[in-house]
């Protein structure tokens, strides 16, 4: 079974998102019980950390859709759809983390 911890995608996160110094945002994942990744890129270099903190945009799913999303096999917008996805927050930044985690 494939198990990515919640650091493999703390890892993940901080890798894509590091490539991403046009968006300047502070950006929660939330896994519910399986942790948090919470990113504030409003700095440089990003802070990525597991702590809980205030944030622009929150999007909320389980670590295996996440998974989906990073694999290519899931796209998000149709996991927004079906309500795996919850957004709290600015959509419109949603949309950029999208095109970020798809690549």
């Amino acid at each position: 079974m494939n198990h990515m911890s919640l650091d493999d995608i703390t890892a993940k996160i901080r890798d894509k998102l590091g490539k991403a110094g046009h968006i300047k945002a502070r950006v929660k994942f939330d896994f519910g019980d399986d942790g948090i990744v919470f990113v504030d890129s409003t700095q440089d270099p990003a802070a990525v950390s597991n702590q809980d903190a205030e944030s622009d945009v929150t999007l909320a799913c389980s670590i295996d859709t996440f998974k989906g999303f990073l694999a290519g096999t899931q796209d998000p917008n149709i996991a927004f759809m079906m309500g795996k996805l919850k957004v709290k927050g600015s959509m419109g930044l949603a949309m950029k983390l999208n095109g970020i985690l798809e690549d």
